[in-house]
C-alpha cells in the first residue's frame, strides 16, 4: 500500500504573458528559466510559469537569434498572477527591475485592491466580494442577508459596479434582503478586484459614491471548480484551446434561503430559490485583437407563506410583543439577462483601443396578497408561569391587508469606446458612451387598516365623518397606497478624457492626474413633458512620495460627481414619475496616506484617510430593509464627513489580515429646516478580517469576520414627517467564523495512484454565522394601534447562530 507523500514546496505565484518579436509578431520556444524551473512559450508566444512567492527571483528569456531579456528581482504576492510581454530584441540584452510589497502593490489613485482568494474564502451568509467590502472603513451595511452597502453616507444607488469594464445594475423592485439571491459578481470566476471609497478618476461613471471594479480570469489551464453547502451549490468550467487563443469561463450557482429564514421570528412556507449561469469567452484573433463576451441569465423565484411571527421588544421593566397571524403568499420573481461583446486592439505599445456593447434585460414581478393579525401587549415575565413569554395583556389589536400587482420590464443598452495612449510616464485615456434606457413600470400596491370590522382612513383624507348622525358614503381608500403606469425612456451621452503623469520633484517622486467628463442626459415618456440636463465635471488627484527614510506616500484628490437620476430616483412615494428631477451634486475632498512599515519582522500597511463630501441638489429617500423609496425633489443640501484607518499585514506568510476603523457624519437639511441625520449616517466602524493555521496542523485554516456597526436612524413610516422620527436602531454585532481543513492546494504533491492525486484543491470546512448569537435587527416594522393610530417600532431581528458546512474542490 502506498503511502501519501505531500511536499510543502512553498507559497507560490503565477508569471504569464507573451513574447514578441521587434515587429509585434509572436515568438514560439522561447525559453523562460527562473531557479531551476522553466517553461516554454506557445506557437502564439503565451506562457505561463509558477515561481515561488514572497522572495527575490530571477527570471529568463532566451531565444535563438535574439538577446536574452532578464527579469531581475521581482517579489509577488502569494498566489498573485503577474502578467509580463516582453519584446525580445536582436541587440542589447534587456534588465527590468520589478518590485511588488509583500503587502500589495502601493497604488497611488486611491483605489483599494482586494486579492481574489480572501474573497472566496472568508465565511459569510453572503460569501462573496460585498461580504469582504463590509470589512473596510467607509463601507457598511446592517444585514447579511443582503449584499447591498452604502459608502461614506451614500445609499445602493450611489454605487458603480463594472465587471470587464461592464455596468451591472441592482434589482429594481426587490424590497426584502431574503428575496435577493446573489448579486452578479460570480466570486469564483474573480481574477482582480479593485475599489475605490471615492475621489475616483474621471474615467468612472457619473455615481456620488463609490466603485467596484472587478476582472474576470482568463483561464490558463482546464479546470473544474465545485462547492456546496447547506446554502447551495456551484460550479465553475475553465477551457483553453490547443492553440492558446480560445478560452472559456463558465460559473453556475444554485442557492436556497430556507436555513436563514427558517432560522428567523416568523414561522413561514418558504421556497427561495435563485439561479444563475455567467460565461467569459474571449478568443486571440490576432496578435493584436481580441473579441470577449460576458453572458449572464439570473432568476430568482421566491414564494413565501408566512404562517405566524411573534417578536418581543421592549424594555426589562416593560416587555411588550408583536403577535401576528398571517394568511395569503407573496410569489415574487425576478429575471435578469446580460450580454456584452467587446473589442479590445492594440495598435502598437503605446496605443490600446477597446469597444463595447451591452444590452441588459430585466422582467420583475411581484404578486402579494397577505392578511395579517395582529396583537400588541404586555409579556408574561414571571419565571413560574405557565404563559411565560405570552402576550397577558393587549394593548390593541387590529389587522392589515397588503395587496400587491408590481411589474416591471427594463432594457438598458449600452455602446462605449475607449483608448489609451501611453506616452513615457504620462497616460491619455478618452472614453464615449451612449446608453439607451427603457422602463415599463405598473405599480399597484395598497395597505388596509381595520379593527372590528372598520377600516381606518388615510390620515390626509378630506372627507368628514359625522357617524352615527350622518350615514359616511365616501369610497373606501386604503390607508397607503400607490397606483401608476410609467413609461420612461432616457437617452444620455457621456464621455471622459484624462491625463496623468509620473515625474521627479528634486528627488521625490510625485503623480498627478486631471480628467473631466461630461454627460448630456434626456427625459422622455408619456403623460409628461421631456427634460434634459447638460453636466461638466472636473476632477484631479495628486500623490506624493517623499525621498525619506520611512515608506510613505501621501495622496490628495477633489473633483465633482454628479447623479443624473435613475428610473428609481425619478419616481416618488405613490409612484409618480416627477420629470423635473435633476442630477444630484456632490463635492469629493479626500487626503490620505500610507505608511509601510516593519512590526515583528512582518510587513504591515497604515492606510488613513480623511473626507469631506458637499451635497446640493439631494433627493431624499427612505429605507424600509432594502427598498429605497424617494421624494423625487431635488429641495435639500447634504454633507458628510469622517476618517477612515485600515492596518494591513501578514500576520503569517501568505495570509492578508487587516483591522478596519472609520468614524462617519452625514445629515441633511429638506425644504430649509434644519439639518438631521440621514438614514445612512452610521458614526462608528470597526471590521476584522483575521487569517490563522494551527503550527502543528498547518492544513488546518482559520478565517474570521468580526463587523461592529453603530446604530443607524431606524427611518420614518411612509407619509410621515422624518423630522419627528430620529430614533436610531441598536448597534449592530457579528462575527463569522470558518475553520476548513485543506487536503490539497497548489503546494501539495501526491504520488500517481495516491486518492489525491487527481485533485488541485480539496478542503472542508465548518462556518459558524454569528457566532455569539447577537440579535441584530435592520429596520423596524411600523405596526399602528388602530384605536389611536400612534404607530409602534417593533424591530424586524436578523438571523441568529448557525452552522453552515462547504465542501470545495477543484480538478
Amino acid at each position: 500500500m502506498l503511502a501519501a507523500i505531500q511536499t510543502l514546496v512553498g507559497q507560490t505565484a503565477v508569471i504569464s504573458g507573451y513574447v514578441l518579436d521587434e515587429q509585434q509578431q509572436p515568438l514560439a520556444s522561447v525559453n523562460i528559466s527562473s531557479d531551476g524551473i522553466g517553461t516554454t512559450t506557445g506557437a502564439n508566444g503565451f506562457y505561463l510559469l509558477e515561481i515561488v512567492a514572497d522572495k527575490k527571483v530571477t527570471i529568463t528569456f532566451s531565444h535563438i537569434g535574439h538577446e536574452d531579456v532578464v527579469l531581475k528581482d521581482i517579489i509577488l504576492n502569494t498566489n498573485e498572477t503577474f502578467e509580463f510581454n516582453p519584446v525580445m530584441a536582436t541587440k542589447n540584452i534587456q534588465i527590468a527591475e520589478v518590485e511588488v510589497s509583500p503587502t500589495g502593490k502601493r497604488d497611488v489613485q486611491g483605489v483599494t485592491t482586494i486579492p481574489p482568494e480572501i474573497v472566496r474564502k472568508i465565511p459569510g451568509v453572503n460569501a462573496g466580494v460585498e461580504n469582504l467590502l463590509k470589512l473596510l472603513p467607509g463601507v457598511s451595511f446592517n444585514n447579511e442577508l443582503s449584499t447591498q452597502y452604502n459608502v461614506r453616507g451614500g445609499n445602493f444607488d450611489e454605487n458603480l459596479v463594472y465587471v470587464n469594464g461592464i455596468e451591472v445594475y441592482r434589482p429594481f423592485l426587490i424590497r426584502s434582503a431574503q428575496q435577493e439571491g446573489f448579486s452578479f459578481v460570480n466570486s469564483s470566476m474573480v481574477e482582480n478586484v479593485d475599489f475605490s471609497a471615492g475621489g475616483f478618476q474621471a474615467k468612472y461613471g457619473d455615481k456620488l459614491s463609490s466603485v467596484l471594479d472587478i476582472t474576470y480570469k482568463i483561464p490558463t489551464s482546464f479546470s473544474i471548480e465545485a462547492e456546496g453547502s447547506f446554502l447551495g451549490a456551484s460550479a465553475t468550467m475553465e477551457t483553453i484551446s490547443k492553440k492558446k487563443d480560445f478560452t472559456t469561463l463558465t460559473g453556475m450557482r444554485y442557492r436556497n434561503n430556507s436555513l436563514l429564514i427558517n432560522s428567523q421570528q416568523t414561522e413561514t412556507n418558504v421556497v427561495p430559490i435563485f439561479f444563475d449561469v455567467q460565461t467569459y469567452l474571449t478568443k486571440q484573433l490576432t496578435k493584436n485583437f481580441k473579441l470577449s463576451f460576458l453572458g449572464n441569465l439570473s432568476i430568482n423565484n421566491y414564494k413565501n407563506e408566512p404562517i405566524v411571527r411573534q417578536t418581543n421588544f421592549g424594555t426589562i421593566s416593560e416587555p411588550r410583543a408583536l403577535v401576528v397571524f398571517y394568511e395569503g403568499q407573496e410569489q415574487n420573481r425576478y429575471e435578469t439577462q446580460l450580454g456584452a461583446l467587446k473589442a479590445d486592439l492594440v495598435v502598437n505599445n503605446d496605443l490600446k483601443l477597446s469597444f463595447t456593447s451591452s444590452i441588459y434585460h430585466a422582467l420583475e414581478e411581484e404578486f402579494t396578497d397577505l392578511i395579517a393579525a395582529y396583537e400588541l401587549g404586555s409579556v408574561e415575565t414571571n419565571l413560574g408561569s405557565e404563559n411565560l413569554g405570552e402576550v397577558t395583556e393587549s394593548r390593541g389589536v387590529g389587522s392589515q391587508f397588503n395587496r400587491a400587482r408590481n411589474q416591471l420590464d427594463a432594457l438598458i443598452f449600452n455602446l462605449s469606446h475607449k483608448g489609451v495612449l501611453k506616452k513615457g510616464n504620462s497616460i491619455w485615456e478618452y472614453g464615449v458612451r451612449y446608453s439607451h434606457e427603457d422602463f415599463r413600470d405598473r405599480l399597484n400596491e395598497a395597505e388596509f387598516l381595520d379593527s372590528a370590522g372598520f377600516l381606518i382612513r388615510p390620515p390626509n383624507g378630506e372627507f368628514i365623518n359625522n357617524e352615527p348622525e350622518e350615514p359616511f358614503e365616501a369610497p373606501i381608500l386604503p390607508f397607503e397606497g400607490s397606483r401608476a403606469t410609467n413609461f420612461v425612456k432616457t437617452n444620455r451621452l457621456s464621455g471622459f478624457f484624462q491625463f496623468d503623469k509620473q515625474a521627479q520633484w528634486g528627488k521625490h517622486t510625485i503623480y498627478y492626474n486631471l480628467g473631466i467628463r461630461a454627460q448630456y442626459w434626456r427625459l422622455s415618456g408619456e403623460g409628461f413633458e421631456s427634460n434634459q440636463q447638460f453636466l461638466i465635471s472636473p476632477r484631479a488627484q495628486f500623490a506624493i512620495k517623499p525621498s525619506w527614510k520611512n515608506d510613505v506616500l501621501f495622496r490628495l484628490a477633489v473633483g465633482s460627481y454628479q447623479q443624473p437620476p435613475f428610473y428609481r430616483e425619478l419616481r416618488n412615494i405613490q409612484g409618480q414619475v416627477n420629470p423635473e428631477v435633476e442630477a444630484q451634486k456632490s463635492l469629493h475632498i479626500v487626503a490620505g496616506n500610507e505608511y509601510s512599515f516593519s512590526l515583528f519582522d512582518r510587513p504591515f500597511t497604515l492606510i488613513s484617510e480623511g473626507y469631506y463630501k458637499e451635497l446640493d441638489n439631494v433627493n431624499t429617500y427612505t429605507v424600509e430593509d432594502v427598498r429605497i423609496r424617494y421624494r423625487a425633489d431635488n429641495v435639500s443640501r447634504a454633507y458628510a464627513y469622517g476618517f477612515d484607518f485600515r492596518l494591513n499585514g501578514a500576520l503569517i506568510p501568505g495570509a492578508e489580515s487587516w483591522l478596519s476603523l472609520g468614524y462617519l457624519e452625514t445629515k441633511e437639511n429638506i425644504d430649509n429646516r434644519g439639518y438631521i441625520s440621514r438614514p445612512t449616517d452610521q458614526r462608528l466602524k470597526l471590521g476584522l478580517l483575521f487569517q490563522d493555521y494551527m503550527p502543528t496542523i498547518p492544513n488546518m485554516k482559520l478565517y474570521v469576520n468580526l463587523v461592529y456597526n453603530t446604530g443607524v436612524p431606524g427611518g420614518s413610516p411612509n407619509n410621515e414627517d422624518p423630522y419627528e422620527f430620529q430614533n436610531r436602531l441598536r448597534d449592530y454585532r457579528r462575527a463569522d467564523l470558518g475553520i476548513s481543513y485543506i487536503f490539497a492546494d497548489r503546494t501539495s504533491v501526491f504520488k500517481k495512484g495516491h486518492w489525491l492525486n487527481n485533485f488541485k484543491e480539496l478542503d472542508i470546512g465548518l462556518e459558524i454565522f454569528n457566532a455569539f448569537n447577537n440579535q441584530n435587527s435592520i429596520t423596524n416594522t411600523w405596526v399602528r394601534d388602530v384605536d389611536t393610530q400612534r404607530q409602534f417600532a417593533i424591530p424586524n431581528f436578523l438571523t441568529p447562530r448557525l452552522l453552515n458546512l462547504k465542501l470545495h474542490m477543484r480538478f
